[in-house]
């Protein structure tokens, strides 16, 4: 078995080797980025909010208090919801 290695290793030089583990350690990233997706969402809302303060587009708050909604039923938090009014 140590030999197989050995030869395994010694057709992949150091290089390749890297490039192999820097990419496993990209896709690791990528995809715990992607599973905890609520911190993502909730700056998003944050940052919508914070355009809908400069806007005060009604059609907008009605989107952001969707987005609120969503958010609120995936990611069990509380974020208060605004009035459109």
């Amino acid at each position: 078995m140590f030999l197989q290695w050995k030869l395994i290793l010694q057709k992949i030089n150091l290089k390749n080797l890297t490039l192999i583990l820097f990419g496993i350690l990209f896709i690791g990233i990528i995809i715990s980025f992607t599973g905890n997706s609520c911190g993502i969402e909730y700056i998003l809302i944050v940052n919508d909010i914070s355009s809908y303060e400069q806007s005060l587009d009604p059609e907008f708050c009605e989107i952001i208090v969707e987005k609120i909604d969503l958010f609120i039923d995936s990611c069990e938090s509380e974020i208060e919801i605004l009035d459109c009014g």
